[in-house]
């Protein structure tokens, strides 16, 4: 055999080995809310499953970040759509992520029922406040504003009570009159404001003049680096979901409420689409200075010890 032809004989035989080591599945996690658009986007259209070609698309729906982070520790998900509070712990804790791209800036709004008596911030106290889950960025944003206006958690000795509702559910809780007040991502904040009740935290009050993430991408580590042909084909489809969001944004509406219908049950007015929308940006850029700082706040809420150097933490 001739050098040439044994350097195409091993050129094949790597190449081969390769692609039989790429993963036949991606397991996706994400939230049927209007802050992971570009996953519903992706789903709806079929983009990402257009990009990963043979390889299956496993996508799961989940309430809340505390619980995808938990299906992401126990191995069960190889990318996702998640807040970014919880992507940071799941880094302090040691978990194998990577924070892959950007997805939504903003998008998250504090209302209150219209019979609660409840027109400022300091007006919380003594009231029961939902969030999507303990421990997720929703409830880590309440946890500072109640600090920044002299208002406590009945756990940590105050007066207000923070219960986990699903974002989907919060329409239910408010007409039981089970909480007062809610931090909720769109499109239900803009939902309930659609039934009279108030917002009295905009998408730009709630934290940093509204430049925040609200949703990053991340990745298993160990799953990128045994399918990095994979992870650059999500990547792209996601960068693509994004782009058509801010190009077409009627369609993208009309994609997101069709998987809301599908993933909730609630079919949600055009209109109040258009409002939640215009409270949320879509990106795949990342602000480690924004995650900088929202690792501190984690510490702030009590669920770190310390906010971890995040910058080993994105995938180049």
């Amino acid at each position: 055999m001739t050098r040439k032809a044994l350097l195409t004989l091993l050129t094949l035989t790597v190449t081969t080995t390769a692609a039989a080591q790429e993963a036949q599945t991606v397991r996706l996690g994400f939230f049927p809310n209007l802050t992971h658009a570009p996953a519903l986007v992706g789903l709806e259209r079929g983009t990402f499953q257009k990009a990963l070609g043979k390889v299956k698309l496993d996508a799961k729906e989940f309430v809340s970040g505390t619980t995808l982070t938990e299906a992401f520790a126990a191995g069960q998900i190889d990318i996702a759509y998640v807040g970014p509070g919880p992507a940071i712990n799941a880094a302090g804790r040691g978990m194998p992520v990577q924070f892959l791209a950007g997805a939504s800036e903003a998008g998250a709004v504090l209302v209150v029922r219209k019979d609660s008596g409840i027109k400022s911030y300091k007006d919380l106290g003594g009231k029961i406040v939902a969030v999507p889950s303990l421990g997720n960025t929703q409830d880590i944003s309440l946890r500072h504003i109640l600090n920044e206006n002299g208002l406590k958690p009945k756990a940590d000795g105050g007066s207000v009570t923070i219960t986990p509702v699903a974002p989907a559910d919060v329409m239910a809780a408010f007409a039981a009159k089970r909480v007062d007040a809610t931090l909720v991502p769109e499109p239900w904040g803009a939902a309930l404001e659609a039934q009279g009740h108030k917002v009295i935290g905009s998408e730009k009050t709630v934290w940093r003049d509204g430049k925040y993430p609200t949703t990053v991408v991340i990745v298993n580590a160990k799953f990128a680096q045994a399918n990095p042909q994979l992870v650059a084909a999500f990547l792209k489809a996601h960068t693509d979901a994004v782009a058509f969001i801010n190009k077409s944004p009627v369609g993208a509406q009309t994609a997101v409420n069709s998987q809301l219908l599908k993933l909730t049950g609630a079919k949600i007015d055009p209109r109040v689409l258009q409002r939640a929308f215009s409270r949320t940006r879509f990106t795949t850029s990342l602000d480690l200075a924004a995650l900088t700082e929202y690792a501190k706040l984690n510490v702030e809420a009590g669920y770190a010890r310390s906010a971890p150097d995040l910058a080993p933490f994105i995938r180049k």
